[in-house]
């Protein structure tokens, strides 16, 4: 199996482990808000993040993955960042209606496609642009119903969607710049999104519920729910930095788009929500623009891979041609008449 096919299948890998991890964690936690009425979601996200940290510096002593260590400003600036981005999402939501709470889960796409155009000089295709609109235009009718303003929650949204764009463009930088796996950016930066939850999370879900956390009732049936739920996290942690290091952070928003229709769907078929031919026609139109996104992906892909192949091929007969102009000079030189001395004659 060559390299490409290598590196296509870990990818086709890490999406599935993405999407089947994050539906199985949204079902879980759903059964935990709602039936058993644990609504300390940001708490709840610290724990995953702690539970993450530690199931990877086991499988760092059993010498499962290598540590890496890289600059520490970088580690710590990305951990915090990361759990920022998380409390503002949480934040955004509580002060915002939901249909509003979606408008900016949408927003993350262009916001992101912004960033790396001013920041990174990278440059997306307009077919791109275009499936990416009918994606965002489906998910939009499946999912935003009402939208109402308000000063506080529209300048949370402002700051958790561009915290959210920067934190996933470093995602994928970092790995890049600093040739670390997924496996050990999120081993280093852990902790201190950890900490930062930790910290923050108690206070941020009082403000939102009323309510503590340390005063919850934990009786054995929320313990095993809160336990399952960060152990299907550590999948959908790593998943999350395995995706957008393969990839890109536009592919892995429109990949939390497939995820939100694949809710939707199951939660109509397994817990009968309600459903209306509005969210029906909304996640027909989603998976087009997700079908063709993909498409164009692998489209520019090949084009890409061709290009590079090509860009070889010449730079390889350039350097033959070369080599035999080499030789044939030499070949003249060894052919020139020989000098005879004067001595012989």
């Amino acid at each position: 199996m060559g390299e490409g096919e290598k590196f296509q299948l870990g990818t086709v890998g890490a999406l599935s482990m993405s999407v089947v991890s994050s539906v199985s964690i949204v079902i879980c936690n759903k059964a935990l808000m709602s039936s058993l009425h644990f609504i300390f979601a940001t708490t709840l996200t610290s724990w995953h993040l702690l539970v993450t940290f530690c199931s990877l510096h086991v499988a760092l002593k059993l010498r499962l993955f290598e540590h890496k260590p890289f600059e520490q400003k970088a580690v710590m600036g990305f951990g915090i960042l990361n759990g920022i981005s998380i409390g503002l999402l949480n934040l955004s939501l509580g002060f915002n209606s939901v249909g509003f709470y979606q408008m900016t889960k949408l927003a993350i796409i262009p916001c992101t496609i912004l960033l790396e155009i001013l920041f990174l000089g990278k440059k997306f295709s307009k077919r791109v642009q275009f499936s990416l609109s009918i994606l965002l235009l489906g998910v939009g009718i499946a999912t935003v119903t009402d939208l109402q303003l308000n000063a506080l929650g529209s300048f949370l949204s402002l700051l958790a969607v561009i915290t959210t764009c920067v934190a996933q463009i470093m995602t994928n930088t970092i790995q890049k710049k600093f040739k670390v796996s997924s496996t050990q950016l999120l081993y280093q930066t852990c902790p201190y999104q950890s900490a930062t939850l930790l910290i923050f999370g108690p206070y941020l879900d009082k403000l939102l519920t009323n309510l503590n956390v340390f005063a919850f009732k934990y009786t054995t049936q929320v313990t095993m729910v809160i336990i399952l739920s960060c152990m299907i996290s550590i999948a959908v942690n790593f998943s999350t930095f395995l995706v957008i290091g393969k990839t890109s952070p536009i592919t892995y928003q429109v990949l939390g788009h497939l995820k939100t229709c694949l809710v939707l769907a199951f939660g109509y078929i397994i817990v009968h929500d309600p459903f209306s031919w509005r969210n029906i026609l909304g996640i027909l139109v989603a998976m087009v623009g997700m079908i063709l996104y993909s498409y164009y992906c692998a489209l520019e892909g090949q084009q890409k891979t061709v290009e590079a192949a090509t860009q070889a091929s010449e730079a390889r007969e350039g350097e033959t041609e070369t080599l035999i102009n080499v030789e044939n000079a030499s070949t003249v030189l060894n052919k020139r008449p020989p000098v005879w001395s004067k001595e012989k004659d």
